[in-house]
Parts: structure tokens; sequence; C-alpha cells
């Protein structure tokens, strides 16, 4: 049986500031399928760079126009691939999203967002290392900086 194609996903976050209120955050993602490329960004205030990672994945997943192929998504957070790999989020939904420390679980709401996403698509999720000259994943980061700035992608 010949393998599918796949939606390739890179997606990644950042944030300016990120220990204060009123900082700039910015999510960028580049979507590959076949010969063809699509980037999205945006950003965000009051933030945090793990909402910016989840919001980068939750906006290109949504962005998929079909589940009739595999979707692979590759970031350099592990707190994003660490969770989807592992399933911390059963445990959180068991223990009523407390995390192994009895708090709440942060970011709830975009983990709920993504959760229900991963039932749309055959999908994998894939850690690359930050920073090590990788095009896409480069891209995804210089469009999440653009997002923090304020500026979309074109």
């Amino acid at each position: 049986m010949e393998e599918k194609e796949s939606v390739i996903i890179y997606c990644d976050g950042a944030c300016s500031g990120n220990q204060f209120n009123y900082n700039k955050g910015g999510w960028g993602a580049v979507l590959l399928f076949k010969d063809r490329k699509k980037e999205i960004n945006g950003g965000d205030v009051n933030t945090s760079n793990q909402r910016m990672e989840l919001t980068a994945c939750i906006k290109a997943l949504k962005s998929v126009k079909s589940n009739a192929y595999p979707v692979k998504v590759y970031s350099d957070s592990a707190y994003l691939i660490n969770c989807m790999q592992q399933k911390w989020y059963e445990k959180w939904q068991m223990n009523g999203w407390k995390n192994s420390k009895k708090e709440p679980v942060e970011n709830k709401d975009l983990w709920e967002e993504l959760i229900k996403l991963l039932d749309k698509f055959d999908i994998s999720f894939h850690k690359v290392k930050g920073h090590a000259g990788e095009e896409p994943n480069e891209r995804a980061d210089l469009l999440a900086r653009m997002g923090m700035a304020g500026k979309t992608s074109t």
C-alpha cells in the first residue's frame, strides 16, 4: 500500500516580556502540502509564550481544509509536543483539569480547543530543535516574531 501524502505543519510561538502584564506575543505557522505552501500568523497582548505555541498549532489545524490526508505537526515546543505524545491531557481530564501538583492546568481553554481538533485528523506530533537551521521551523519562528510586532505574513 502506498503511503499517503501528508499535510506538514511547522508552528511556533513567541512572547516579549513573558513575565509582565501587557506584554506582546505572536504565533506563526507554515503549512505544506505537495507543492503548496501557506503561511499564517498573528499576535496577542497580555499572553505567554506557551499560549502562543498552542495558538499557532490550533490556527494551523483550523486552516487545514481536508482530513483526507495525515497531518504531521512539527514544533520546538516541548510543552506542546510532550503533552501530545505523552497524552498528559488524558490525565488532566480525568483529574478535573488539575496537574500532577493538584493545581489547575494552565491554558485549559486552548488545550480543550486543541483536543477537539485531534478527532478531526490522523495527526502526529514531532519535536524539532529550535534555531537549528531547519527552514520551515525558522520561517515559523520569523512569522511568530512578525505577529508579535503586529505584522502579518504576505
